[in-house]
C-alpha cells in the first residue's frame, strides 16, 4: 500500500503532525510506503524519525519548477498513490492530490474542495462559524478516517549527529554550561508581530532566570530576529544570558540546542513544538492566537494568556487597535512564577 501525506505549510504544525506520522507508519507495516509532501525549507525538521520512506517537497510558488504543482502531481501518478491524507486545508493541496491521481484522498471539507475529496470529514460548527479544537485532534482524526488506530497525541523528534555537532560548537563557542540548567528563550514569531512579546519583559525575565534560578539562558533566533535577540541580552545585562544572533542559524542547529534546554519560555511560535516534541516543559504567551489550537494532554505545558482581554484571540498579523495589550500587559513576574513552577515540578520528577 502506498500514501502520501501533504504535510503542513508552518513549522509548528508540521512538528504537531508527527502523531499522524506515526500512526501511519505502524497501519502500513514495513511493506508499505510512505511519502511526506512538504515546503522544502522543512527537508531537515523530521530528521531521524524514520518514518518517511521519502520526502518530497511542494511549494507552488518555488522558482525550482521540480517543486511545483504540475511536476509534484505528475510524479505522484507515476507512484500511483492508493491514499493521499491532507493535513492541510486548503484548496491547492486538493488539486494536488486530485491531479496526483491518488485513488483515496482524505480531507477536511473547507473551502469550496469537498467535490476533490473521496472521505469527507466535516469540521465542527456552532453556527457561526467552526468550533476550534486542537490541532492534533484533526489530525488524528484524518488519520483514524484513512484507517489507523487510535494513536497518542505525543509529539515526537528526532536528533541527527550531525545536529548534535552543531550543538556542541554552538555551546561551546557561547560558553553555556554543561550540567542541564538551561532555559531556552523564543522571543519570535513568523506570523506576524502580534504574537511577540516586548523584548524589555524578556530582558527582565531572562535576568530573574539567571540571577535567582541558577540556570544559563539561551536566546534562541531566526535569520530575521538577530536585532531582537541582541536586545534580550543588553536588556538582561548579559549576566549568563547567551543568544544566537552571532552564530550560524539554521533549524538543525536550533534542533539540537532545543533538545538541551530544561525548559523553554516561548511565544506561540514553532520551535516551542519542537521543545514539546522533546519532551521539555514549555511555557507559552499567547495573545493574538488562543492556547486551544495547540493543547495537548501529553504536554507538561502552561499557557499563559490575560484574562478579560475581549480582543484576544484575534488572529491579526499586527494588532489593529494598535496598542498590543494582550502582549504588552503580560508581565515578567507571572511569566517568571510559571517558569519557576514547571522547574521545581520538573526537579521533583527527576528526583523520583
Amino acid at each position: 500500500m502506498k500514501i502520501a501525506i501533504i504535510l503542513p505549510n508552518w513549522l509548528g504544525d508540521l512538528v504537531m503532525a508527527t502523531p499522524v506520522l506515526r500512526a501511519v507508519r505502524r497501519y502500513l507495516g514495513p511493506d508499505g510506503r510512505l511519502v511526506g509532501i512538504m515546503r522544502p525549507h522543512f527537508r531537515h525538521v523530521l530528521d531521524g524519525t524514520g518514518w518517511l520512506d521519502e520526502q518530497w517537497y511542494y511549494d507552488r510558488r518555488s522558482k525550482d519548477q521540480n517543486d511545483r504543482m504540475k511536476a509534484v502531481a505528475r510524479r505522484m501518478r507515476r507512484e500511483r498513490f492508493d491514499v493521499a491524507v491532507l493535513l492541510t486545508n486548503s484548496l491547492s493541496s486538493a488539486v494536488l492530490a486530485w491531479r496526483g491521481g491518488a485513488k483515496e484522498r482524505v480531507g477536511f471539507v473547507r473551502y469550496g474542495r469537498g467535490p476533490l475529496l473521496t472521505r469527507r470529514l466535516l469540521p465542527r460548527r456552532d453556527g457561526r462559524g467552526i468550533v476550534p479544537e486542537p490541532m492534533v485532534n484533526s489530525y488524528l482524526a484524518l488519520a483514524e478516517a484513512t484507517g489507523c488506530p487510535k494513536e497518542s497525541p505525543r509529539l515526537e523528534l528526532a536528533t541527527t549527529p550531525q545536529e548534535e555537532r552543531m550543538a556542541d560548537e554552538t555551546f561551546a563557542g557561547l560558553g553555556l554550561r554543561r550540567d542541564g540548567r538551561i532555559i531556552v528563550l523564543n522571543p519570535g514569531g513568523a506570523y506576524g508581530k502580534a504574537k511577540l512579546w516586548p523584548a524589555e519583559h524578556f530582558g527582565v525575565l531572562a535576568r530573574r532566570i539567571a540571577g535567582e534560578l541558577d540556570h544559563d539562558v539561551l536566546v534562541m533566533c531566526g535569520p530575521k530576529e538577530r536585532d531582537i535577540a541582541r536586545t534580550i541580552v543588553r536588556h538582561s545585562g548579559g549576566t549568563r544570558v547567551f543568544s544566537m544572533a552571532d552564530q550560524e542559524i539554521s533549524l538543525r542547529r536550533a534542533k539540537g540546542c532545543i533538545r538541551r534546554g530544561r525548559l523553554m519560555v516561548s511565544t506561540d511560535s514553532g520551535p516551542r513544538h519542537i521543545a514539546a516534541a522533546f519532551g521539555k516543559p514549555v511555557v507559552t504567551l499567547f495573545g493574538p492566537t488562543l492556547p486551544v489550537w495547540v493543547e495537548n494532554p501529553a504536554q507538561r505545558a502552561v499557557n499563559l494568556v490575560l484574562d478579560g482581554m475581549d480582543c484576544a484571540g484575534c488572529g491579526k498579523r499586527v494588532c489593529p487597535l494598535g496598542h498590543h495589550a494582550c502582549m504588552r500587559n503580560l508581565k515578567p513576574d507571572l511569566v517568571f512564577q510559571a517558569v519557576s513552577k514547571q522547574l521545581e515540578e520538573e526537579q521533583s520528577r527527576e528526583a523520583a
